[in-house]
């Protein structure tokens, strides 16, 4: 899916479900951003594994190894090859990211639970009642120049977009994979 000068093409929506609608693949895909490198097929499949079974790389056993490799090297890797989201070179075991994953960033993405929409009509809210109690000359809201409540309140939002940005892009760096819902 990627043109032959290599920039990325767009992936159908079809294509992006199609493709995330397996857990092992979204786990691999999970890994590989988690890493930001090419990855080794035995590496890669040992996580996915770990985190299938609950356990550590350490914890697993030959067969679970085994089965999740596989999988990896018959069905998933080829798929998310063909699919151009990662490039997978079989003869050396080597996997990563293309330039086309990042089109899958809002669908694998972890929800945050703050509830940000509220969080901002909040914000505006009081930010109106505010400059109205003030503009009607309600004390102790005239004691502030005006000029000082505008930074205030554009201060409120400057911050409550920085935190929001800082915690999008925290999101889905942990080092568990979010679980299927």
């Amino acid at each position: 899916m990627s043109s032959t000068d290599g920039t990325p093409q767009e992936l159908s929506e079809d294509l992006i479900f199609d493709v995330l609608k397996n857990r092992r693949r979204r786990y691999t895909l999970h890994y590989l951003k988690q890493q930001g490198r090419p990855v080794e097929l035995s590496e890669l499949a040992e996580q996915v594994a770990a985190w299938e079974n609950d356990t550590t790389v350490e914890g697993l056993s030959a067969n679970e190894r085994k089965s999740v490799y596989t999988s990896l090297y018959q069905t998933h890797l080829p798929k998310l090859a063909d699919a151009g989201i990662v490039e997978y070179n079989q003869s050396r075991g080597v996997v990563e990211l293309s330039a086309n994953a990042a089109q899958l960033e809002g669908y694998l993405r972890p929800q945050d639970e703050f509830p940000w929409i509220r969080y901002y009509l909040g914000l505006a809210i009081v930010s109106a009642v505010l400059v109205l109690a003030d503009f009607l000359g309600i004390p102790p809201f005239t004691a502030i120049p005006d000029e000082i409540w505008g930074v205030i309140i554009v201060a409120a939002f400057a911050l409550s977009a920085l935190v929001h940005y800082m915690r999008r892009r925290q999101l889905g760096t942990g080092e568990r994979p979010p679980s299927a819902r």
